[in-house]
């Protein structure tokens, strides 16, 4: 995790200068090659992706956006939702090729834990594809377990972990 600092920002305050547009562009470009249905450009993905990428100070206003900063370069970023019912998600976690290997994913995950226990959620869930055996393996190491899905997408584990908030004993 040398090097690696996180920038915590509310998804509606996000600047532009920390590039959270190019780095969504890269997993949502990566995500769909990887779902057999590779597409040429930004322009051609689906239209929700599209909106997140174009404005992504829209699509997660209400959230909690970190970008792990390696030196004066974005190098990973991940979404995390708006509590509901005690509950939060883990969404986009996404690492620039050139940067892994060097805790930034970890990082990122364990400042979204943090993040999550400070504002008294219990649950932090994610899904991931299971074909992403290196992020599965992450995962579990940082103490998720598969959960039922709460998603009818085929290829799709679900995810979740307790996080015990902040002040509770």
């Amino acid at each position: 995790m040398t090097g690696t600092s996180i920038v915590r920002i509310r998804g509606r305050d996000c600047p532009a200068e920390l590039g959270l547009s190019a780095l969504l562009a890269a997993y949502h470009l990566r995500t769909e090659e990887e779902k057999g249905a590779a597409v040429p450009d930004v322009g051609a993905l689906p239209a929700r992706y599209r909106a997140e990428i174009s404005d992504p100070r829209s699509a997660f206003a209400d959230d909690v956006v970190l970008v792990a900063r390696r030196g004066d370069r974005s190098a990973g970023c991940v979404v995390v939702t708006a509590p509901v019912a005690g509950r939060t998600e883990l969404k986009r976690l996404w690492t620039v090729p050139e940067h892994r290997g060097h805790g930034v994913a970890s990082a990122l995950i364990g400042t979204a834990l943090t993040h999550a226990a400070a504002v008294g959620v219990g649950t932090v869930a994610l899904s991931v594809w299971r074909w992403r055996t290196e992020a599965l393996s992450l995962y579990e190491r940082l103490g998720f377990a598969a959960v039922e899905s709460w998603d009818e997408r085929d290829d799709l584990v679900c995810m979740e972990r307790a996080v015990q908030p902040a002040g509770a004993c």
